[in-house]
């Protein structure tokens, strides 16, 4: 039994040291190569970029307290035709630091298709004014994606949520 102690004592130790895995917050990442595709640069596409609001928490009667959110943040192609590509979406902080890149490949998104990134209300990185940048091309003709966030927050009988709507800055 004394040899046995201390073997367990020196595994408890070892496996209280491990860090769980930083988890990335985003309904599946694995669905971001499978949604990967190969765009020509002889394709005659218009690129843009779109600027989108996100609120990882908000302010509560002072600026001293806050309410943390969760953030769905929807990509969605408006084209009855159309396959629409968005080629990056990069995630800042209320500072405007790069918190995480999602993707930085072109990936797919079908006529009427809607693809979804979670934030999670534990992850506070972004603050109180978080947003994203999407890179994203399309046929000439086509539509623009449109880009919306939507939070909410629940506790006990208090309920929030509200949307935000991107906007092209380039």
């Amino acid at each position: 039994m004394r040899k046995l102690f201390p073997l367990l004592l020196v595994l408890t130790i070892i496996s209280c040291n491990e860090k769980p895995p930083v988890k990335v917050s985003s309904v599946d990442p694995v669905n971001w190569n499978q949604r990967k595709v190969s765009i020509s640069e002889a394709d005659s596409l218009l690129n843009g970029i779109s600027y989108l609001s996100v609120y990882s928490e908000i302010y509560s009667e002072t600026e001293h307290r806050t309410h943390n959110l969760t953030s769905t943040i929807s990509m969605r192609n408006t084209n009855l035709r159309d396959t629409i590509f968005i080629r990056k979406a990069e995630y800042f902080d209320t500072h405007g630091n790069s918190i995480r890149t999602y993707f930085d490949f072109p990936i797919h998104i079908k006529p009427m298709e809607t693809v979804e990134i979670v934030i999670d209300e534990k992850d506070q990185e972004g603050g109180t004014g978080a947003n994203f940048l999407f890179h994203w091309s399309t046929k000439p003709s086509s539509h623009e994606p449109y880009f919306e966030g939507v939070m909410i927050s629940t506790s006990g009988q208090q309920g929030l949520s509200f949307t935000t709507k991107g906007i092209r800055v380039e």
